[in-house]
């Protein structure tokens, strides 16, 4: 059986993951220059504490999946080094899941936005 690890050995391997994957992950990099910006935008915009928590949620979300889909495919580039239909699958799968969050937590950032932008540019 295998000793317990110590919860600073959990938190200190966990953010070695994300770190890690910050470092090697285009996307994910990409997702975190979003989450900076909008959340820098709900602060200019003075979102109500609500939407920020809306949006603080949809960004962890879609992060989240990305760390995910990137163990998936780690995990299969381990397992199986050549191409196989299942090893597609389950990074074509891992994948679709990231693209499906981020493009509802758009949405959601086009609905919270729409009348702040629009009272900001004089438009109401």
């Amino acid at each position: 059986m295998k000793p317990k690890r110590k919860w600073g050995a959990v938190f200190k391997h966990a953010l070695e993951g994300v770190f890690a994957s910050f470092k090697t992950q285009r996307n994910l990099r990409v997702h975190g220059a979003a989450a900076v910006l909008v959340t820098a935008a709900a602060l200019f915009f003075r979102l109500p504490p609500r939407d920020i928590a809306l949006l603080m949620l949809v960004i962890a979300l879609v992060i989240s999946l990305e760390l995910v889909n990137t163990a998936i495919e780690a995990t299969v580039d381990l397992v199986t080094p050549e191409w196989h239909k299942l090893a597609k699958m389950a990074k074509d799968a891992a994948a679709g899941a990231v693209l499906v969050a981020a493009v509802f937590a758009v949405i959601i950032g086009l609905l919270l936005f729409y009348e702040p932008v629009l009272h900001w540019l004089g438009f109401t």
